[in-house]
Parts: structure tokens; sequence; C-alpha cells
């Protein structure tokens, strides 16, 4: 069996439930059987490329070996980085001083981090649209980061929300933005102009919609937001990769894959297959090691 998408966002720590379960699943150490259940997983979907956003506990690194068993090339950061204080301490290290990164990066390093995770902003608010939680990292600091990661030789995968803060990113040299919300025009246009991968994860909105557990009006204008500005990069030449943030809840492994290429080929219309095969070869070609 063979599919022809990539994963290239997952959380290969996650169960797709809740990231509580993760915190009890790996207090005694890396949980390495349920790492080769999500791989058996796209295994049998066919899913042969995952890309992995990282996790607290080092499980993409340990599990990194096991990948090849079930013919699945896997690239992690092992571990995502954040602002001490800002949002990420329930999956990442966090940082208080650029000595602190530059030792991050290092331990990532010796540890077979294939790229850098950076994790430069919060998370939407699901209850109020357009709000953000936590801070964005400042411009330049972004641009310190990214140069020292560059540096050492690695690719940067920013997670990130917000019109300024994506811009900021972009212009700080990330190589792929993840999540993008309420990127507006000229985010949209920085992207595009620096080549930048989006990897935009509609899926861990559109997967709650009707569930209860948010408005869904709120997630519907979430959506609709989403389908505008995804429409817009398309149409401007945007280089977009599906990854569906599996492992986050609502988001099982491999069906969340097959739910996110589903979404996006709603809002990208015909020419989807075109626009996500072009992105994901250069996530694979910026994100693998040689």
């Amino acid at each position: 069996m063979s599919y022809k998408f990539y994963e290239c966002h997952s959380h290969i720590a996650l169960d797709g439930e809740n990231a509580a379960n993760a915190a009890l699943r790996f207090r005694e150490g890396t949980d390495i059987d349920h790492a080769k259940e999500m791989f058996s997983a796209y295994s049998k979907a066919g899913i042969a490329f995952v890309r992995d956003a990282g996790d607290k506990w080092d499980t993409g690194a340990r599990a990194k070996k096991y990948a090849c068993e079930y013919g699945i090339t896997f690239l992690t950061p092992v571990f995502p980085i954040f602002k001490k204080g800002n949002y990420g301490g329930f999956l990442g290290r966090p940082y208080e001083s650029i000595a602190d990164y530059r030792a991050l990066v290092k331990e990532a390093k010796e540890k077979g981090a294939d790229f850098i995770k950076l994790m430069l902003t919060g998370i939407m608010d699901f209850d109020r649209f357009g709000v953000l939680t936590g801070f964005a990292v400042p411009g330049d600091e972004m641009r310190e980061l990214v140069n020292i990661a560059h540096g050492e030789g690695f690719a940067v995968m920013a997670h990130v929300n917000g019109e300024d803060p994506v811009k900021n990113a972009v212009d700080a040299g990330v190589d792929s933005i993840e999540h993008g919300n309420f990127a507006g025009e000229a985010a949209i246009r920085a992207v595009i102009d620096a080549g930048c991968v989006w990897v935009p994860t509609l899926t861990p909105t559109w997967n709650y919609v009707g569930k209860g557990a948010f408005p869904d009006e709120v997630l519907l204008k979430i959506e609709e937001y989403q389908t505008a500005s995804l429409s817009m990069a398309a149409e401007k030449g945007a280089v977009i990769a599906p990854g569906s943030d599996a492992g986050a809840s609502q988001v099982p492994h491999a069906q969340g894959l097959l739910d996110e290429v589903s979404y996006l080929r709603k809002v990208l219309g015909d020419s989807y297959e075109e626009i996500l095969t072009r992105g994901q070869r250069e996530i694979e070609k910026r994100f693998s090691r040689h």
C-alpha cells in the first residue's frame, strides 16, 4: 500500500487524546511501545514520511531507530525550545538567556536532532476569535535564535501565530512556518517572497467542530479565516505542505493526515495535489540532515 502525502507535523509522543496522558505514560521514561504503535498506524496507512515536532521526553530521539522497521523516514528536533515564561512548557525545553539556548541547541545536536523546533508565540484561544495566548518572542531575538541554529547546520521549524510574529519569523530566516494562524496579507507575502514552507495544521481546529468542547461559532469563524488566508496564499504561489499536528487532541496519528489532506483539498481545490507535493518535497529537502 502506498500513500502519496507526508505527515509534516506530528508529535510521536502524544496519542490524539490528551497531553496529560503522555505525561503519565512517560514519567518512568520514554514509552517505546507507544511510539512503535504510532509508527505501525502510519505504516498501515501507507504513510512513509513523518516529521516530528518534538517533546520534552526525547521520544523522537529514542524512537527514531525503530522507524525504519516500519518503512518510515522519521525526522525529529528531539525537543521544542521555547522562551521561559511563554507557551510551550507542556512539551518543550525552556531557555532564559542566549547562553541557555546555545546549550539546548548543542544538546539537541548531541542527541541526533535533524532540525531545531522553536516555539515563538502562544496558540489560538478557541473560546475567543482572534486572541492568542502568551506573548511573541521579539523579532531581533528570533533572528539571533535562527542564526545560531543555522550556524550549527540546522533548519528551523517555527511554531508561530499572528500577523507580526509570522512576518518577523520569516524575516528572521525560519525554514517553515507551523500553524501561522491569523497571518494577514503582509505576512503571507513575506512567506511567499522568502520561499518559506507553510504547514497550516487545520485539523486541530476543524476536528473540534461539533464536539462541544469549544463554541462552534468561534471554531467556524477560525475555519473561515484559515480558508481565506490559505486560498490567497495558494493563488499567490505559497509553498504549502500537509501536516496535521498529529497527537494533539482530536488528531489521531495517521488519520490526522488523512483529515488534513481532505481539508486542504477543500481549500485548495483541484490543484491541491500539485501544491502539497511541492511543499512536502521542500520539507524533505530542507529538514533532512545529510
